[in-house]
């Protein structure tokens, strides 16, 4: 293999997916293919003040997105995973080249994708809540499950794009906005799933600019956000244990005991 051919080859496939060229060159972080070491990108790094803005842009599409029906939400899900299943081969060839997997285990991870969007997408129809018994006569109460908030998921480098789905999919239908930050040694394949979702977006209809953006925030840096930062901006850091949660409320058909 010449000097150059997985840097061409992996500029080729993110093309495909729909990112500019230029974003993969005249940054401070290095990519290398575990393949032969080769460089074949080089990104520019997310700063604190850019972390600020995008949890700041979550923070406002979260706004929008938690109103929005979980099945109309878990409709957005579902056109994500068919983009996956139209580019399952392409997706699966770049997670070989940048975290150096064999092309069979680059595509599992893909359908890992696929299938727990279809896995959310049923979900989105069953975020039910129960019915409690009560001691007094003529009340009840019901449980209503909440939208947490902006999650934040962190991923590594040896499962680059299923482990942030396993997270992403379900947060979406739970009505809660995203942010990832992805290991540094992986990169490009967190740009290709942000580009993929960004045309499930545009097929979506109807969403702002401000809820396109909120929804799909992607932060590159050499290290995990501090946790200073994670509690001054309420961020929940779910990407380790692949676990996105809604927030409990208990209702009661009597005002004076009502709590949220």
């Amino acid at each position: 293999m010449t000097t150059g051919t997985l840097a061409r080859e992996t500029g080729a496939l993110l093309a495909e997916f729909g990112v500019a060229e230029d974003t993969l060159s005249g940054g401070d972080l290095p990519i290398l293919s575990p393949i032969d070491g080769s460089r074949i990108a080089a990104l520019r790094r997310h700063d604190p003040a850019d972390l600020g803005r995008m949890v700041a842009a979550a923070e406002r599409a979260f706004v929008v997105w938690r109103n929005v029906p979980p099945p109309r939400r878990g409709e957005l899900v579902r056109l994500f995973a068919e983009e996956l299943r139209r580019h399952k081969a392409a997706l699966g060839r770049l997670v070989s080249i940048e975290a150096g997997k064999i092309l069979e285990e680059g595509q599992g991870e893909v359908q890992e994708m696929i299938d727990i969007c279809d896995f959310a997408v049923g979900l989105s129809r069953q975020l039910y809540g129960r019915v409690i018994a009560s001691e007094r006569p003529g009340h009840r109460m019901l449980e209503t499950w909440h939208p947490l908030g902006p999650v934040g998921i962190i991923t590594a480098f040896n499962f680059p794009v299923a482990v942030w789905s396993w997270n992403a999919a379900i947060a979406l239908v739970c009505g809660d906005s995203l942010i990832w930050k992805p290991s540094d040694k992986t990169p490009l394949c967190a740009l290709a799933c942000n580009a993929l979702f960004a045309r499930a977006i545009d097929r979506f209809g109807g969403a702002s600019e401000e809820l396109r953006q909120g929804l799909r925030t992607r932060r590159d840096a050499r290290r995990r956000p501090p946790r200073a930062a994670r509690q001054r901006h309420r961020l929940d850091p779910d990407g380790r244990s692949g676990r996105a949660h809604c927030g409990g409320a208990l209702w009661s058909n009597d005002p004076r005991t009502r709590r949220q």
